[in-house]
């Protein structure tokens, strides 16, 4: 891979999270205070920039093929959860990724939530929420930047193209003000998620002992034969959704008289029930994102329940959302190493797995 080529892929990997981390600290200054927010993006910020400085070298020290066996493993499980939710959004089975939505969300909770100065800082929950955004959407850069950055023996390119990302974003974010929501974001997702599925076959299967035909070249390959099967995939799913959803039927006037109105009198108290729950539930959550700084019971609790979530958020990290599918990458390389002793053809192994996991993990995610 060129120094273009590792640029642009860690560039546009970024992006996307930049995008997201953007709309939280826009947020948290919008609807709290910018200083504070700023503060606490300059915090996580330096807490990403400790973490490269000190993770780049010890891993560079990893022998090339363990290295290569390590990364690749863990971009094919990260490229296919992206692949897998860019494919639900396309296909319409899972609902789109609102950039405007999140924003306006994280601007009702920042402003409904107490004023408290702390350690210097005005407003300790802008300052918390920008920091909590900014690392948690970080961490993803940072692994990004690593991966691609000592895979290649190029980590100041990686890292030039990561800060590049992120201060365009920052940037446009300046200018708009607001949530970034024509950034075409499930297209971007789409994208990245074809390209570290791409680079996980070919790292991850060459770590594992492959020789694959054309070398470098096969990512020319790779990737166009990745990126067609997930639009196919896509497409199939769409068709498949359109044909099941059943013709409208036909109601005759005054027919909502009676039956038909007693279950819709039912529909809007289950819509009153569930609102409800979901107050009552607000209130002792910590967000999807980790940004709603409410505490929560288990976190009452002392170190035993901090330990499990922190346990917790590096297995989500890691692992994902689907532990099948990271098992069957596991396999899949495993088979790769057995069968690159007997035969020259072990590189097939790889993209034949892929073929069977995305599928499969699209099909759990739809349950």
């Amino acid at each position: 891979m060129s120094d273009i080529s590792l640029f642009i892929a860690v560039f546009l990997a970024c992006l996307v999270e930049a995008v997201e981390a953007t709309t939280i600290v826009l947020a948290a200054g919008t609807a709290r205070h910018w200083r504070s927010a700023m503060l606490g993006t300059m915090a996580g910020l330096a807490v990403l920039v400790v973490t490269i400085a000190v993770a780049g070298p010890a891993i560079s020290h990893l022998p090339l093929g363990a290295l290569r066996l390590l990364v690749g493993g863990l971009l094919l499980v990260f490229g296919l959860q992206w692949m897998r939710k860019a494919i639900l959004r396309a296909s319409g089975y899972k609902a789109l990724h609102d950039e405007a939505a999140i924003y306006e969300k994280e601007v009702a909770a920042a402003a409904q939530a107490e004023q408290g100065s702390r350690r210097g800082v005005k407003d300790w929950y802008a300052f918390t929420l920008s920091f909590k955004g900014v690392v948690l959407e970080g961490l993803e850069v940072v692994f990004i930047v690593l991966t691609f950055g000592t895979n290649q023996k190029n980590l100041p390119v990686a890292a030039v193209a990561a800060a590049s990302a992120v201060v365009v974003v920052v940037l446009l974010g300046a200018v708009v003000r607001g949530p970034l929501s024509r950034v075409p974001e499930n297209t971007l997702k789409f994208v990245v998620g074809v390209m570290l599925t791409s680079f996980g076959i070919f790292w991850g299967a060459e770590g594992a002992g492959a020789d694959w035909p054309g070398a470098d070249t096969s990512l020319l390959v790779i990737a166009p034969a990745v990126a067609i099967f997930g639009v196919a995939l896509a497409v199939g799913m769409r068709r498949f959704r359109v044909s099941r959803i059943p013709a409208p039927k036909l109601v005759p006037v005054g027919a909502l008289v009676g039956e038909e109105s007693t279950s819709l009198e039912q529909m809007a108290d289950g819509a009153l029930d569930a609102a409800a729950e979901g107050l009552v539930a607000t209130e002792g959550l910590v967000a999807a994102e980790g940004l709603v700084a409410v505490p929560t019971q288990a976190q009452r609790r002392g170190l035993g329940s901090r330990l499990r979530a922190f346990g917790a958020f590096w297995y989500d990290f890691v692992i994902g959302d689907d532990w099948q599918v990271a098992a069957g990458v596991v396999l899949g390389l495993l088979m790769v190493f057995v069968v690159s002793s007997a035969s020259s053809l072990a590189w097939t192994v790889m993209p034949v797995a892929i073929a069977v996991l995305l599928p499969y993990g699209v099909r759990r995610a739809m349950r």
